[in-house]
């Protein structure tokens, strides 16, 4: 899918992009974890984003078993209900306007 902000300032949006080149992945999706997640990046250089609480679970538990498994593996407990960001949210934003779908 493609959106777009009305009132984009392209070059200050390219302008923080471009600071953040390099940053490392936050693999942990905590909010003050190193570097950024994919819509935390988002996020960050279009700050019109609001957070919401980031949830884990599934249609039968508050943490499903792959997010368990997940963050076993890191050695961290599970971000539940802490700030953050997610494709989903961001693209449901009543600030963006969808361009294009694309139902693949």
């Amino acid at each position: 899918d493609r959106y777009h902000y009305e009132q984009i300032d392209c070059a200050e949006v390219k302008k923080r992009a471009e600071s953040l080149l390099g940053a490392p992945y936050n693999a942990s999706f905590y909010p003050d974890g190193d570097g950024f997640y994919c819509s935390q990046f988002v996020a960050e250089i279009l700050p019109i984003f609001e957070t919401i609480p980031m949830k884990f679970g599934d249609d039968t538990q508050e943490i499903s078993d792959f997010w368990r498994e997940y963050y076993r593996e890191l050695g961290l407990p599970v971000p539940l209900n802490q700030p953050g960001t997610n494709p989903s949210q961001l693209a449901a934003s009543p600030l963006l306007v969808c361009k294009e779908r694309n139902l693949h």
